[in-house]
């Protein structure tokens, strides 16, 4: 396999999957984005033609119905998948971070309750980790509080940013559990609460950016009594739960980004070639020649440290230091490449005549959720001062 493109069987399957995103997602982006019934049932349309494409659930465990595609490997896939925001959606790889961490974690009869449902796209799983009052880049600061009453953990609190829960069949709630003389990285757990078990109460669709609704959600758990056996890893362990779930995922979303930011770059030189103004086309300006090649350097920078960070993990290492670089590269990088497609595209840019100004408000997400640039750039910094011979290069 060559460090740009895949080979094989992953190239056919990429070819076979960019003509499913660019012909028959990116076409009616506009219908699914309305979020109604229509929606609804155009991406349900999708989901079964994805099915028999053979493009669904492509990197999830072979052994649970998925693609048993590898972690590398799947960069090529996804930046293909997330050239379109619905792309995930489509194709059944929006909770693959979900069901490796169920896959990892969970007792046998968790796996097998809650495993092939999400695979097989009956419902989503969601997950209750951040908390309004406290700083969710800091998991060991949970306030919500779970408690053993027999065989039933009994827990309260208030989560919010909880995506997806509203249609979720469970919610992964990480709670603490041990008292204040346990170490505060031990002293949290992992819970999987059903959405229908009583007092799990959806408070309200967070209004975020460009979305009233949104499908975040603030989640009120008052009293809220499930199973000892609904423990979801080790007790105490919830902040490798977390770490092991929220890894991988800031790879995912490194991997659609590239699409995101190659779909802006393509536009962006269309409409540079296409556009006369003050005697010349945009593609005769220097200026405009800056954006293209700044663009260029940074997705192809952001697209070798993602697989880099992709083998690292495919390999079993630590691979720490390669996701916090490439999390606050890749986040920059995509603000930077709709930025600057927006800015040849003058006026149009910011109409919704074109997929960019959705795609920028998108982009603004990026440097917050799931680790803000700041928390991943201290990180890492600590990390190579500890030991500089860590370096990824090296």
């Amino acid at each position: 396999m060559t460090v740009n493109q895949p080979e094989g069987d992953i190239a056919e399957l990429r070819t076979r999957l960019r003509a499913f995103i660019d012909d028959e997602v990116i076409p009616i982006e506009s219908v699914l984005a309305k979020e109604d019934d229509a929606a609804h049932k155009t991406l349900g349309q999708l989901r079964s033609r994805a099915k028999e494409l053979g493009l669904w659930a492509l990197g999830h465990p072979a052994d649970v119905g998925g693609g048993g595609v590898p972690f590398l490997d799947f960069v090529y896939l996804n930046e293909v998948i997330g050239r379109s925001e619905f792309g995930q959606l489509a194709v059944g790889s929006v909770s693959m971070q979900d069901t490796l961490m169920l896959h990892k974690h969970g007792t046998d009869e968790q796996k097998k309750r809650w495993i092939p449902p999400i695979v097989a796209g009956d419902f989503l799983p969601s997950v209750g980790l951040t908390e309004p009052d406290t700083a969710g880049s800091d998991p060991t600061l949970i306030e919500t509080r779970a408690e053993l009453d027999g065989d039933t953990w009994v827990i309260n609190g208030l989560k919010w940013f909880t995506t997806g829960v509203a249609n979720a069949g469970y919610c992964s709630v990480f709670a603490r559990t041990e008292p204040e003389s346990t170490p505060r990285h031990a002293r949290i757990s992992a819970i999987i609460v059903p959405t229908d078990t009583p007092g799990f109460e959806i408070v309200r669709s967070i209004p975020t950016m460009g979305h009233d609704p949104s499908d975040h959600y603030e989640v009120r758990l008052t009293d809220v009594r499930v199973p000892a056996a609904n423990l979801l890893g080790e007790r105490g362990k919830g902040f490798v739960v977390a770490q092991d779930r929220l890894g991988p995922g800031r790879i995912f979303h490194c991997m659609r980004w590239l699409g995101q930011a190659q779909r802006a770059f393509e536009l962006m030189c269309e409409r540079a070639n296409t556009r006369y103004v003050h005697g010349s086309l945009l593609a005769e300006k220097g200026e405009i020649h800056r954006y293209i090649s700044e663009s260029a350097a940074q997705i192809h920078a952001a697209r070798l440290m993602t697989l880099d960070a992709a083998r690292v993990m495919d390999s079993g290492e630590d691979a720490r230091i390669q996701i916090g670089l490439v999390k606050f590269w890749g986040a920059r990088m995509l603000h930077d490449v709709i930025d600057r497609a927006i800015q040849v595209h003058g006026a149009l840019g910011l109409t919704a005549d074109t997929p960019l100004e959705r795609m920028y408000r998108q982009a603004r997400y990026a440097r917050v959720y799931d680790g803000p640039d700041e928390v991943h750039r201290m990180s890492t910094a600590r990390r190579l001062l500890r030991d500089p011979g860590a370096a990824p290069w090296l």
